[in-house]
């Protein structure tokens, strides 16, 4: 039954109100609790070694891959320039025969600006990654990572398997053949 101005409703009002409360604050303990796990987490992942480290080091290789697939498409094409200028003399058989596998070259090696492309649009890929990464590390601030485990053996075998190094790494032929003159 209503009492002065208020409805019977409003009776039940502070009861109600004390349960959204706790529901709120259960809700945001459980948040509280998500966001600290999602923090460890990240912090395990070595997220700014992945930034500083892995995604630069990607990139890289995919911008030399750019560079090695534009310097061997370049040699293809002027070999195959020399061969149809080389055989314009030649019997007119042969000279068809000789353009037509040339031409077919110049087709072939098309696959070069599209992949290319296609790994430049990779690249921007891993950078906006890379700086999303940032923003996390900046985020969760400098959270503690925990310890790595203990090396092994196949980490350093891992570690050999790294394939061509990038040229501003590698060692030059010009090193290579002054180490054999020493001995």
């Amino acid at each position: 039954m209503p009492t002065g101005n208020r409805p019977a409703t409003a009776s039940r009002r502070p009861a109600k109100h004390g349960s959204q409360e706790r529901r709120l604050f259960n809700e945001l303990t459980r948040l509280a609790r998500f966001i600290d796990t999602a923090k460890r987490d990240i912090a395990a992942m070595h997220p700014d070694e992945i930034r500083k480290t892995h995604l630069p080091a990607a990139t890289d290789e995919l911008d030399a891959i750019v560079a090695a697939t534009a310097e061997a498409t370049g040699a293809i094409l002027d070999s195959a320039e020399k061969l149809t200028a080389i055989c314009a003399g030649a019997d007119p058989a042969l000279r068809d025969q000789i353009t037509e596998q040339a031409t077919r070259i110049f087709e072939a090696c098309s696959f070069q600006d599209i992949t290319g492309q296609r790994i430049t649009k990779v690249v921007k890929t891993l950078k906006q990654i890379e700086a999303k990464v940032g923003e996390l590390v900046q985020a969760f601030g400098d959270a503690p990572a925990p310890a790595r485990g203990a090396k092994t053996a196949s980490d350093d075998e891992a570690a050999l398997l790294n394939g061509p190094q990038l040229p501003k790494n590698a060692v030059s032929q010009s090193d290579i053949d002054a180490l054999f003159e020493k001995e």
